[in-house]
C-alpha cells in the first residue's frame, strides 16, 4: 500500500516518536537532497550501533543509497487518498478486489479459518487490505527496503516517524528476516500487506517472513486484534483498527467496504 500513516501510526504518535528520537537524531542532521546522505549514513551508523543494531545491519546501511524514486513517491503521497470513497474504490479496482477476493476466502478456506481462530479476525478484512496493497501479491514492489527506509529517515519531511523503522530494518537484517537488496514497496513497506518495518519487529508472527503469505495474513491480524479488532463484528463496526492501519479516512472506508462485501459474499 502506498503510505499515509501505515501500519499503522497516527500524527499523534509520530509527533512523539520524533521527541523521543531529537536526542538521538541531534547528530545527525536531514537532508532535503541526496548532497548529505552519505555524511548522515556515517552519523545515523553510531546511533544504530548504540540501539543494537550489529555488523549485518551496519553493512547493509553503509551500502544503502539515496533513493530517489521514494522521495518522489513520498511527495505525491496525498493525492493517492484525495477524492470520494467511490473514485478511491474506482481508482483501486475496488469492484475485482471484492470479486477476486471472495474466490481467495473459498479456496484459502483453512488458512482463514485458522487465522480467525487465532486472532479473532474475519476474511474479509484481510483480503480487502491485501488485495489493495498489492493486488494479492502481484506487486509486492520493486525499491530497495533497506535504502528507501533510511532515504526517508534522512528526508527532512518526516524524519521522526521513519526513524525507528529505519532502525528496525537494520536490526531485521541483522535477523536474517531481510537482507541488504531486500525490495519492497516505496516507503520501504515489506510483504503481501505492506508492513512497515517497526511494525514487522512488533506484530510479525512465526518466522516473519512477510513475503509468504500465510505470514502475512496472520501478522495483519496480529495488527489488527492489537489495534481493537472486535471479534464477530464487522469490518464497518471496527473501523478504529482499520484506522490503526491507515489513517487515511477515504482508505478506511473503502476497506470496509470491501471487506462487508467479501464476508458477506
Amino acid at each position: 500500500m502506498a503510505l499515509f500513516a501505515k501500519g499503522r501510526v497516527f500524527v499523534a504518535a509520530a509527533v512523539a516518536v520524533f521527541a523521543l528520537a531529537t536526542g538521538a537524531q541531534a547528530a545527525a542532521s536531514c537532508g532535503k537532497t541526496g548532497a548529505g546522505f552519505d555524511a548522515w549514513k556515517s552519523d545515523f551508523a553510531a546511533q544504530a550501533r548504540s540501539e543494537g543494531v550489529g555488523g549485518k545491519g551496519l553493512a547493509a546501511l553503509a551500502g544503502a543509497n539515496y533513493a530517489t524514486k521514494t522521495i518522489s513517491v513520498d511527495r505525491a503521497i496525498h493525492k493517492a487518498f484525495s477524492g470520494s470513497v467511490d473514485a478511491f474504490m474506482k481508482r483501486r479496482g475496488g469492484a475485482a478486489i471484492i470479486s477476486k477476493g471472495r474466490a481467495l476466502k473459498k479456496s484459502n478456506a483453512a488458512m482463514f479459518e485458522r487465522i480467525e481462530s487465532n486472532y479473532g479476525v474475519s476474511p474479509g478484512v484481510l483480503l480487502a487490505i491485501w488485495g489493495m496493497e498489492t493486488g494479492f501479491g502481484a506487486s509486492l514492489g520493486n525499491q530497495n527496503t533497506v535504502s528507501a527506509i533510511l532515504t526517508l529517515a534522512y528526508d527532512c519531511r518526516r524524519p521522526g516517524f521513519f526513524y525507528p523503522h529505519a532502525i528496525a530494518a537494520l536490526k531485521l537484517v541483522d535477523r536474517g528476516a531481510l537482507s541488504a537488496s531486500s525490495v519492497g514497496a516505496a516507503h520501504g513497506e515489506i510483504g503481501h500487506t505492506q508492513f512497515l518495518p517497526g511494525n514487522v519487529l512488533k506484530y510479525g508472527v512465526g518466522s516473519a517472513n512477510l513475503r509468504d503469505k500465510a505470514t502475512a495474513l496472520a501478522s495483519t491480524a496480529n495488527f489488527l486484534k492489537a489495534h481493537g479488532w472486535q471479534a464477530g463484528a464487522s469490518a464497518s463496526a471496527n473501523m478504529g483498527a482499520i484506522a490503526g492501519w491507515n489513517s487515511a479516512s477515504v482508505y478506511q472506508q473503502a476497506i470496509a467496504q470491501i471487506a462487508d462485501a467479501i464476508d458477506g459474499g
